[in-house]
């Protein structure tokens, strides 16, 4: 497996042939204990046993979740967060493809000959090799999620005033108001809710109760 270091503009990118396990084996990662070290032992117990499957620890080397001697990084402790995964796995592919994102911001969103000829141009390499790139990054990509967190439904103070309880032919709000050197007085804030008619009568008895009972 190919990768490259830092933020210098690549002239390679990491990638697996076993595309279709990357999302099992962050799942199994999620599941499992805390290691001290992510080999190949480990990944055979596992389960994933196959040659291709070896490029696993590299890959998470190259997006920062394991250091030089595969040992888990803080972000790989967030990784294992179920809530959080997706996000620090964004996070860490902006960091590790940042040449593709400083030319598109949402170059994940992008068509694929898209993000095939901007990987061209980068690394220089030849056909083949650019969709092995492009087979894992878009894989990855689509797990990741590169939206913003949103403020946890919860925590947002609801106004008590909306509910779906149906609307009273008549409703009045009362409010006090107080002045200096003068007596506190009742306001009648009254707000008329009209049934949807074409029956005139309606609106005329509606407005003979108004006057009856309230004086208008």
């Amino acid at each position: 497996m190919e990768f490259f270091k830092g933020n210098d503009l690549a002239d390679a990118y990491p990638y697996t042939i076993s595309n279709n396990k990357l999302e099992p084996f962050l799942a199994r990662i999620r599941t499992a204990a805390r290691p001290e070290r992510l080999g190949q032992d480990l990944l055979a117990k596992w389960g994933f046993t196959a040659s291709n499957d070896r490029a696993m620890p590299p890959l998470l080397r190259t997006l920062g979740f394991l250091n030089q001697n595969n040992g888990p990084t803080p972000f790989y402790d967030r990784l294992r967060d179920i809530n959080d995964w997706k996000f620090v796995l964004a996070e860490r592919l902006r960091e590790a493809y940042s040449d593709l994102f400083s030319i598109d911001p949402n170059i994940y969103k992008a068509p694929e000959h898209e993000i095939k000829g901007a990987m061209t141009r980068i690394t220089g390499k030849d056909e083949e090799t650019v969709k092995r790139y492009l087979s894992t990054f878009r894989t990855l990509a689509a797990l990741a999620k590169f939206e913003s967190r949103v403020m946890n439904e919860e925590t947002v103070v609801k106004n008590p005033e909306s509910t779906n309880a149906p609307t009273k032919p008549f409703e009045h709000v009362a409010q006090t108001t107080h002045q200096p050197a003068r007596k506190s007085e009742y306001h009648y804030n009254i707000q008329i809710h009209l049934p949807v008619t074409t029956d005139i009568t309606v609106y005329n008895a509606i407005f003979r109760s108004l006057k009856d009972n309230l004086g208008m």
